[in-house]
């Protein structure tokens, strides 16, 4: 089992940032991708950022360029650094975990019950 908690959430205005922590307990850390999901009211859940065990990332079309995930093995802690940050990235934020850094909510086993970013214009 993997317990994941996310914080960092909150509201900010169009333009501004925000740093999203997601806090590992359980089974080694370092063994798992893990992937940010976000979902917004009356929409899908959706990938936002993948990353794997080793570091390497990615980043769906609409948030590349302006998020940025990194982890911290020693910590058993996943980072999302958003700036330039758009009314349309208002969701709730979820982290994930599993054994590859999929774009698919089926690809991760763990989650976390989610932090709510709300971006005002």
């Amino acid at each position: 089992q993997v317990q994941l908690v996310e914080s960092g959430g909150g509201l900010v205005q169009a333009g501004g940032s925000l740093r999203l922590s997601c806090r590992a307990s359980g089974r080694t850390f370092s063994n798992y991708a893990m992937g940010w999901f976000r979902q917004a009211p009356g929409k899908e859940r959706e990938v936002v950022a993948s990353i794997s065990w080793s570091g390497g990332s990615t980043y769906s079309d609409s948030v590349q360029g302006r998020f940025a995930v990194s982890r911290r093995n020693v910590r058993n802690m996943v980072e999302l650094q958003m700036n330039s940050l758009k009314p349309e990235d208002t969701a709730v934020y979820y982290c994930a975990a599993g054994p590859s850094p999929g774009t698919l909510i089926s690809d991760y086993r763990y989650w976390g019950q989610g932090t709510q970013v709300t971006v005002s214009s």
